[in-house]
């Protein structure tokens, strides 16, 4: 299921011995548009100090409560590399929070999380039980003999803030569309699947969506995303309602309108638990239902 962004905000964040904060951003790579982080505010109990939780440790959420449980303990968030001021500005500083909490690296597979759509299968494949598996670049090889952290190339994570983004021009090949009023994520593999644009300075009271594979260019310095798609096309694409759970008949609608293949197909193909397939070739009438 869909659900917001914004709505995360503000969610109590429970460790497996109490609570540990709040929501207050959550770190996105703009590379693959899937969540990596949750950063709380974690108030007087660490004086106010922000930490970084991975959907890795997230369990099923409370929507109603708006309560996050998370499978780690409040000695483990205390003792957490320090990493709140910004988002990681290397590889190595995300490979000594993952191993501090023994997780896999996510990075390098032909999917979201390793070889997988999911952050659960990826720990279960790494037979994740509490302790660090080093694997290099997630796919179940460990690091060569001699390697350092310091020997892998810091790469760039391309970390981005949610908080950030909103607000953000939005640009069709043919001029201004409105600005980035919301995400929309998948609450199991995390992934973002839509930007909710506002197009209150264009087109009053509508909001539409567009999909990060839609976007030919973000000009981060410029705050301004570029999309490849006309503003009649927008114009004439489904209105998105905020207040209703978008079906996946209403998303199949829209990918048909701007002609574009939907993201549904690669998860069936990824092992869409849905299917129970676990990674295995999928029957070609199971992808034909969802594309």
């Amino acid at each position: 299921m869909l659900r917001s962004m914004k709505g995360l905000k503000g969610f109590a964040m429970e460790a497996t011995d109490g609570s540990i904060g709040h929501v207050k951003d959550v770190y996105f790579d703009d590379e693959q548009w899937v969540v990596r982080y949750l950063v709380v505010d974690t108030g007087a109990w660490l004086s106010g100090r922000g930490v970084l939780i991975s959907p890795f440790a997230v369990g099923t959420p409370d929507w109603a409560a708006r309560v996050l449980p998370v499978s780690i303990s409040k000695e483990q968030v205390r003792n957490s590399p320090d990493l709140e001021s910004a988002p990681p500005a290397s590889r190595q500083l995300e490979m000594q929070y993952l191993r501090h909490y023994g997780y896999p690296y996510y990075w390098g597979g032909a999917g979201l999380w390793g070889g997988y759509a999911y952050p659960s299968a990826m720990l279960a494949d790494v037979g994740y039980g509490g302790c660090f598996v080093d694997y290099l670049h997630g796919q179940g090889t460990r690091r060569p003999a001699g390697a350092s952290a310091q020997s892998i190339p810091p790469g760039d994570p391309h970390m981005r803030s949610c908080q950030a983004l909103l607000t953000y021009h939005i640009e069709a090949t043919d001029g201004d569309i409105g600005h980035v009023g919301g995400l929309l994520f998948d609450e199991e593999t995390w992934a973002v699947r839509y930007l909710v644009v506002n197009t209150s300075n264009w087109w009053l009271g509508h909001e539409v969506l567009v999909a990060p594979q839609w976007i030919r260019e973000v000009r981060w310095l410029d705050s301004t995303i570029a999309v490849d798609l006309t503003r009649q096309s927008v114009k004439d694409a489904p209105r998105y309602h905020s207040a209703l759970a978008l079906s996946r008949d209403e998303e199949a609608d829209l990918y048909r309108h701007h002609a574009r293949p939907g993201y549904w197909a690669e998860e069936v193909r990824m092992g869409n638990p849905e299917f129970g397939l676990g990674g295995r070739p999928v029957p070609k009438d199971a992808i034909h239902k969802y594309t």
